[in-house]
């Protein structure tokens, strides 16, 4: 190259050379003006949010973590004693005073504080039920609680179980925590939540019930247990609303808290900065829980790879999933395609619940659903049914069903019908009974504080600090009791299948 340069007379290279210093200099401010516009793009975006508060930037920490020193259940309950006095000296001690509400959670003695509930639903309980004949593991969702499983607890302990209701780690505390909380971490408390329920049932079967991202801690643990001869074998898992797969876009939500920490500004580290009223759930959503949600479903999609490479599919525990045929949280097909469709014989059996046809027959859905796949072609290795309306003009419901292996499905009655005014379940809906004390539509249902499920107010937009969307979403399922008897069957089989 150098030698072709000198070929050229001094005209003719002082023109090249112009001609790159130009083009750098382009490049250069280019760069710049991207730079310059990607900070007043953050810049504007952090503006438009409103001003974190403690509960967003406290550091707990006492939490769990995949290298503490833990070893056992009662060292982990230990931790979290210590992890929830620290949130209260860090976080309800410093909460400013106009700050202060009777729907702040962080407000101590408000209708929204976790505190006036026995117990604190935020906390791992744990049922001991004398001579029970099998186990039962509880796994909430991401920025959830041990709430939302409680009442299959309180099922399942009247069904002859041991309950353990797991709070995993980042949770149940203040929504800053899922800012450092990393897949690993949930990972470690579940195989340590396992490996105490094995101690307690000894060769008694354990079950896995999850919810969401719990779902999806109790599928990875599944198949890591597989692989694993040293882990206790769950004889079953109940998949509720699972975290098979997740937008694309969950997979780059820690770089815009990379910009955030680059240029300084903390509000980038949040996907959401929303009052905190419900006492047993994070509404500010950090954009690291983003990135570890997609992290999770990436080690299950290796794992079942991993497991039908090797042809160990079939070592799979049964699984009993229920799905919404519309979620806003997860992608709903997943569970068909990424998970069930995989797998080979086995006493699977997916069951999802359908949007309400009326609405769909009057045009008032934007998005049409089809189902026809999960009960029509060729004879599928699982067991399926779609809870529906009998046909686009009721709201009473049925099962369409098609067992395993067979080609025809058969209609049953379910002597349940859609409430007039609900269009469809939702994500957070699938595990909260009508009667549920904070997130069903039973008003006379004991409870000591606020009520989330008939929350519907009225009046002009902009006006409450609540946003109208968290107020309409569907939160508690009207097909509750036909769920509760499968579940209730699913444990059955799963015990008499161990003797």
């Amino acid at each position: 190259m150098d030698a072709r340069l000198d070929d050229l007379s001094v005209p003719v290279r002082r023109r090249l050379w112009r001609y790159l210093l130009f083009t750098s200099y382009a490049i250069l401010l280019f760069a710049s003006g991207a730079l310059v516009a990607l900070a007043g793009a953050a810049i504007y975006y952090v503006n438009s949010k409103p001003d974190l508060s403690v509960w967003h930037t406290a550091d707990l920490d006492e939490e769990f973590t995949a290298s503490s020193d833990v070893a056992t259940l009662a060292e982990y309950r230990a931790l979290e004693d210590r992890l929830f006095a620290e949130l209260r000296r860090e976080v309800y001690d410093k909460v400013d005073r106009d700050e202060r509400s009777q729907f702040n959670r962080y407000t101590a003695g408000s209708r929204s504080d976790p505190d006036i509930w026995k117990p604190n639903w935020n906390r791992t309980f744990e049922y001991a039920t004398p001579g029970a004949a099998f186990g039962v593991l509880l796994l909430h969702g991401y920025s959830d609680s041990p709430y939302s499983l409680r009442g299959f607890g309180a099922l399942l302990r009247g069904a002859g179980a041991h309950v353990l209701g797991l709070r995993i780690p980042g949770h149940g505390t203040a929504p800053s925590a899922l800012k450092y909380t990393s897949a690993e971490d949930m990972t470690a408390a579940v195989r340590l939540a396992m490996r105490h329920m094995k101690s307690v049932m000894g060769d008694k079967p354990v079950l896995i019930v999850g919810y969401s991202n719990g779902a999806a801690l109790a599928l990875n643990y599944d198949l890591e247990a597989v692989e694993d001869a040293s882990l206790p074998v769950p004889a079953g898992l109940v998949l509720i609303s699972p975290e098979i797969a997740v937008t694309r876009a969950a997979a780059y939500a820690n770089w815009q808290a990379r910009v955030g920490d680059l240029l300084g500004l903390d509000k980038l580290a949040w996907s959401s900065v929303l009052p905190e009223f419900d006492p047993f759930k994070y509404n500010s959503f950090a954009v690291n829980a983003g990135e570890q949600a997609w992290r999770m479903t990436q080690k299950l999609r290796t794992r079942l790879d991993q497991l039908a490479a090797d042809g160990r599919l079939g070592e799979v525990a049964p699984i009993l999933a229920f799905q919404s045929a519309v979620d806003a949280t997860v992608v709903a097909n997943a569970v068909v395609t990424g998970l069930f469709e995989r797998l080979p014989a086995g006493r699977h059996e997916l069951v999802v619940f359908d949007v309400n046809r009326i609405y769909e027959a009057q045009g008032l859905l934007a998005r049409q659903i089809d189902l026809e796949h999960v009960l029509s072609g060729p004879p599928r290795a699982y067991a399926a049914g779609v809870v529906t309306n009998r046909d686009p003009t009721t709201f009473d419901v049925v099962l369409e069903s098609r067992a395993a292996g067979e080609e025809a499905a058969s209609t049953t009655p379910l002597g349940l019908a859609w409430p007039a005014n609900i269009y469809s379940l939702a994500h957070i809906a699938l595990p909260f009974a009508p009667d549920d004390p904070l997130y069903g539509n039973d008003r006379l249902s004991e409870n000591p504080g606020i009520r989330l499920g008939t929350l519907a107010l009225h009046g002009e937009n902009g006006t409450l600090s609540i946003p109208p969307t968290m107020m309409t979403r569907q939160r508690w399922n009207p097909f509750h009791s036909f769920m509760v008897e499968k579940v209730r069957q699913f444990a059955a089989d799963r015990v008499a299948a161990a003797h």
